[in-house]
């Protein structure tokens, strides 16, 4: 039941945003790999391509939380790197996620798209050190740690 209503919820998705915003979030990968300096940045914006094309049934977590260490992404080069993301790429996709997302939640029945706009605008001003994994994973983590609450936010 679980997963008609993911597939139908993404269908919706795609015509209420996703697939410009993915396509945005490929357009910043290009150009960040353009420049090859830029490449780790690239490699984190196609995996949240895909995440914004598709994002029901999937979530987005911190890699240290998920993986239980720190990396070079999670930690103070991380940091740095978001900074960098920031101000080249970042704040004009949270800007393109918050005006698609708008429109929506005045429409009311938009309002479930909206707030998945809501929280790609904030991935978008932050995204290394990220992980995208399925929401089943991580109510498998949750049940194994024996959390009881397993939203992922």
């Amino acid at each position: 039941m679980m997963e008609a209503l993911r597939l139908i919820l993404n269908v919706l998705w795609i015509f209420t945003g996703g697939i410009w915003m993915a396509l945005g979030w490929l357009i910043a990968a290009v150009i960040m790999a353009i420049t090859i300096v830029g490449l780790p940045w690239a490699w984190a914006a196609v995996r949240i391509a895909d995440y914004t094309f598709l994002p029901f049934g999937r979530t987005v977590v911190s890699r240290d939380r998920h993986d239980g260490r720190e990396d070079i992404g999670t930690g103070p080069l991380g940091v740095l790197g978001n900074i960098i993301w920031l101000l080249l790429a970042g704040w004009w996709l949270a800007l393109g996620h918050l005006f698609t997302a708008v429109p929506l939640a005045v429409s009311i029945i938009g309002i479930p798209f909206a707030w998945a706009h809501l929280k790609l605008a904030g991935l978008s001003l932050w995204p290394i050190g990220k992980r995208v994994i399925t929401i089943d994973d991580l109510e498998r983590r949750a049940a194994q740690a024996g959390f009881t609450d397993q939203s992922p936010d």
